[in-house]
């Protein structure tokens, strides 16, 4: 089920007595249990039938016992373990011990009146245990997994259409490059960004830029649209800005960014069919015109030495390598002369 599927259901009021939420990405974990926390009882229920626990203050055989119990003046009780995975699972769920017996019966057979939710983030659930096979026949898995870096500027795209709002793509993608790959930060700062405009208007670079704080002129969007031209002066302006803020553009970011965009370059040279290059990019159909127009300023000869040079200063950056105290900026200005020279 998705996150989406869950909710949907717990709005329609068609409860399981178990849910496993786990997976690398916390953003669709927090926002199912905040949902829940909200929702599944109402102000005078949740005093006395909503309890929420956390995985490093408790155990199993507390988290068991307070499922067992009957729920007081509601036909359910909802009990949150937050933090799940700080739970000793392999001590407390496995083996032949009382223990690990009293666990995984309890989920063979739940009580129907408690929905019991086990907020597992940054990792995946072990599928082999006895205890998720359990869980699987009797309640709710959900799997979150990551939004890959290439992935990101569509789920803004999502995001905002979910909302009734519009985004151009350059802009989805201009906040994918700046917020990473958080998707909590990407979303407060969507939120944030809608509390400026009206649904009527389409979201571009400038209202990204000027309400989540990034250069209009001096980015990683556009340090790629002049290094696809070759345009050397406004390469060396935006790298000379960068220079002079690098909390604002840490060589990290920059780094990977180069890397990620010449690595398409790249990969661009080498298809045989250019109709399918959206596709086999992983980017808006958009900017393809953009990777064409790079393609024909660097050859493979030259991407090759890049991908080279990017990765023999990423190896300075962090000390390999590097001579004295040179800093991140006098690095990214030496990587971009060797680049377009």
């Amino acid at each position: 089920m998705s996150a989406a599927d869950i909710i949907k259901d717990i709005k329609a009021r068609k409860f399981k007595p178990v849910y496993l939420l786990h997976g690398e990405e916390p953003y669709y974990i927090d926002q199912i249990i905040h949902y829940m926390e909200a929702n599944i009882l109402n102000d005078m229920e949740k005093g006395f039938n909503q309890t929420v626990l956390y995985g490093k203050d408790t155990d199993m055989a507390t988290i068991m016992n307070a499922a067992k119990r009957y729920p007081m003046m509601s036909d359910y009780q909802l009990i949150v373990v937050k933090e799940a995975q700080d739970l000793k699972w392999a001590k407390e769920t496995e083996g032949s011990s009382k223990t690990a017996e009293f666990v995984l019966s309890y989920f063979e057979k739940p009580l129907p009146s408690t929905i019991l939710v086990l907020g597992y983030k940054y990792a995946n659930f072990d599928k082999r245990k006895k205890i998720y096979k359990a869980i699987d026949k009797n309640g709710v898995i959900f799997q979150s997994e990551l939004v890959r870096d290439y992935k990101l500027a569509q789920w803004i795209d999502e995001l905002v259409k979910e909302k009734g709002y519009k985004i151009a793509p350059q802009a989805s993608a201009l906040m994918a490059e700046y917020l990473g790959a958080d998707l909590s930060k990407i979303a407060n700062e969507v939120e944030k960004l809608l509390l400026n405009i009206g649904k009527e208007t389409t979201i571009d670079t400038d209202i990204v830029q000027k309400n989540i704080g990034i250069s209009k002129e001096y980015n990683v969007f556009e340090l790629q649209k002049a290094l696809a031209v070759r345009n050397v002066l406004k390469c060396n302006q935006i790298i000379n800005y960068f220079a002079d803020n690098p909390k604002a553009n840490p060589m990290v970011m920059v780094m990977a960014n180069l890397n990620a965009y010449f690595s398409k370059i790249l990969k661009y040279h080498y298809l045989q069919n250019k109709g399918d290059a959206a596709k086999e990019l992983g980017v808006n159909p958009y900017f393809v015109k953009d990777f064409e127009t790079a393609s024909r300023s660097y050859n493979l000869n030259k991407i090759f030495d890049i991908i080279s040079l990017l990765r023999e200063y990423d190896l300075k950056s962090k000390g390999v390598d590097s001579t004295g105290n040179t800093t991140d900026g006098e690095l990214l200005k030496e990587l971009l002369f060797k680049m377009l020279h």
